[in-house]
């Protein structure tokens, strides 16, 4: 007989199609994945597919014991209770690797729209209202040359970097574990202690994992050290950014620009900040490519497999 597994929510149809092919599938059809889980309560279910919107806590495993895997379908994992999920016996699995080129190719998309205004621009097209071309229309930021600075430097920052390069782009990281001198030598990366490259660059990019050391380090008082004409660009997580705090500096010009696609309570995107003109902001489309989505179901599918083939889990987390 098939494992029984529970899947949160609707995936590309290929990835749906082969968990099928593979497992004995219940899909969710509740606003969470506990209340679908007690509709279906007749199931016992060994595995769930989650999401970074499934919020797995300690009480989960105390109502779920027959569930022994969680395969998340995401890089990130602080949607989990890992000690609870570990001191439960339970495995949790994510996706990394896959989705890194399509996250730096939001990340600097972002970046570049919203140093040009491009939505603005795109509006205005769409308006109807557009009087011609006007040597002061829409003056934006140039990017070729510039300085940007990459705050965290993991597979998606040096991504990043990369793309900065073919651009002509100074770039200046700042990284937990510094690199080696032949490391920066080799790449032509500078690191600047955080502070420093916040005062210093023209871009900023986040691209940190979100934990409690990482949980609002850019706060008020450091995008006050950031220079008036920088952007900050966040595709990491939205609570990265105490985002308060950057509604009021993008409300008093502060700095030129930001661009978002992450936010700290989502799918809620406060008001304050979606009436913004100085804004670029997304709907968590960091990794929304077809190939990248289906990669990730690979994976999904790669580590429920290992698990009930009583092999190593090709991504563990815990």
């Amino acid at each position: 007989m098939k494992n029984k597994i529970f899947v949160a929510t609707p995936l590309p149809k290929k990835t749906l199609e082969k968990l099928n092919q593979n497992f004995d599938c219940t899909f969710n059809e509740f606003s969470t994945i506990s209340e679908g889980i007690k509709s279906a309560g007749i199931h016992k279910y060994k595995g769930i597919v989650t999401l970074l919107s499934d919020r797995i806590d300690a009480q989960f495993f105390v109502e779920n014991p027959t569930v022994k895997i969680i395969a998340n379908y995401a890089v990130g994992y602080n949607n989990i209770d890992i000690q609870a999920a570990s001191k439960n016996g339970v495995v949790v699995t994510n996706t990394p690797g896959v989705l890194t080129e399509t996250s730096a190719d939001t990340a600097f998309a972002l970046l570049m729209a919203t140093a040009r205004k491009i939505t603005k621009g795109s509006r205005l097209a769409r308006s109807g209202q557009w009087r011609g071309w006007e040597p002061t229309q829409l003056l934006g930021t140039d990017i070729f040359g510039a300085h940007i600075g990459i705050v965290g430097l993991g597979r998606i920052g040096k991504a990043m970097a990369r793309r900065a390069v073919g651009f002509n782009m100074k770039i200046s990281y700042w990284n937990r574990t510094r690199l080696s001198k032949d490391e920066e030598e080799k790449t032509g990366l500078h690191y600047l202690p955080l502070d420093e490259l916040l005062q210093t660059v023209d871009f900023v990019s986040l691209h940190v994992a979100y934990n409690k050391d990482t949980h609002q380090m850019i706060n008020a008082e450091r995008l006050s050290l950031m220079k008036s004409t920088a952007f900050i660009i966040n595709t990491a997580r939205g609570a990265v950014i105490d985002e308060s705090a950057l509604i009021q500096c993008l409300e008093k010009g502060k700095i030129a620009g930001a661009g978002l696609d992450v936010f700290e309570n989502e799918p809620f995107i406060p008001e304050a900040l979606r009436v913004l003109d100085n804004t670029v902001i997304l709907p968590h489309l960091g990794s929304a490519s077809l190939k990248t989505r289906l990669a990730m179901g690979e994976l999904v599918i790669q580590n429920l497999t290992a698990f009930f083939d009583n092999k190593k889990v090709t991504n563990p987390v815990n």
